[in-house]
């Protein structure tokens, strides 16, 4: 039994020091890629919007879901979501740009639920492939109006929140 407990700390320890990380996936073309909408796998060349903003990068799921744009203290903050339900007591991939890419912040931080945050699980996300990523937890229950909230932590300590509703 102790072995067993072991080495079950020893493979959960690995796993939370591994992250998240997206590989580069080479893009796998399909015959109705281009009337889907999909969003092109990371590896791909990158692309913007009609705004010039990145477009969403494929997750884990293999497709994103654009959550819209919003300007908070002259900042664009765009963010998309991995495709697919959200389920009470899961995580939801997130990732965030700010103006284009990481922007100018010390630290941002992202939730699911209401604004005061009650009943949610804040989520540090780290930068990777040029912006914002974190997997925010999704409360359980959640609340009838939640969003997408996002905290934003300039280098002088500053906080500004944008938020975003769950679907398009």
């Amino acid at each position: 039994m102790f072995v067993r407990s072991s080495l079950f700390v020893v493979i959960a320890s690995a796993w939370l020091v591994t992250g998240c990380e997206r590989k580069p996936q080479p893009a796998q073309p399909s015959a109705d890629s281009s009337k889907s909408g999909a969003v092109p796998h990371a590896g791909s060349a990158a692309k913007t919007d009609r705004a010039g903003l990145p477009a969403p990068v494929a997750g884990h799921s293999g497709e994103a879901v654009e959550l819209g744009e919003s300007t908070v203290n002259g900042m664009r903050v765009k963010a998309s979501r991995d495709q697919g339900d959200l389920k009470p007591g899961g995580d939801a991939p997130i990732d965030i740009w700010l103006n284009g890419g990481v922007g100018d912040a010390a630290a941002v931080r992202f939730w699911i639920g209401t604004e005061d945050a009650q009943g949610s699980v804040k989520a540090k996300a780290d930068v990777e492939a040029g912006h914002w990523h974190a997997h925010a937890e999704v409360p359980d229950p959640l609340p009838v109006e939640s969003k997408l909230w996002v905290e934003i932590e300039a280098k002088d300590g500053k906080k500004s929140v944008a938020s975003f509703g769950l679907s398009r």
